[in-house]
């Protein structure tokens, strides 16, 4: 039984065990190679940032408002737009879209430092 149980085992690779060495022949291990340098807290953040921002624009911004800047940032999964192309889209001028948007982003900054985001 000894016998087969380690021939079974005789391929099995575990995380940290060596499995090369680097230029400076320290051994690097299965699970140096393939760590993630994304931080799960970082990203958790950023999606209940998003989700918040997401609820700010649709309580404290109007129609038009929620339509720029879900033009100009691609929000909801579309393609973002330069100011210019908001603007033939709307049928208004490029100036109108940027004021529109300043004055959004503005009420956006001051509802997020308004709920302890920043």
């Amino acid at each position: 039984m000894y016998f087969r149980n380690l021939r079974k085992s005789a391929h099995d690779v575990f995380i940290s065990d060596p499995i090369d060495t680097d230029k400076e022949g320290n051994s690097l291990t299965l699970q140096d190679i393939m760590s993630d340098d994304h931080n799960i807290f970082e990203h958790i953040d950023m999606r209940l940032k998003s989700e918040q921002m997401y609820k700010l624009i649709e309580k404290h911004l109007s129609k038009r408002e929620q339509k720029i800047i879900i033009m100009r940032y691609g929000l909801y999964c579309t393609k973002p737009l330069t100011q210019r192309e908001v603007a033939e889209a709307l049928q208004i001028s490029r100036s109108y879209v940027s004021r529109i948007e300043k004055k959004a982003i503005g009420i956006l900054r001051k509802q997020f430092a308004k709920e302890g985001f920043f």
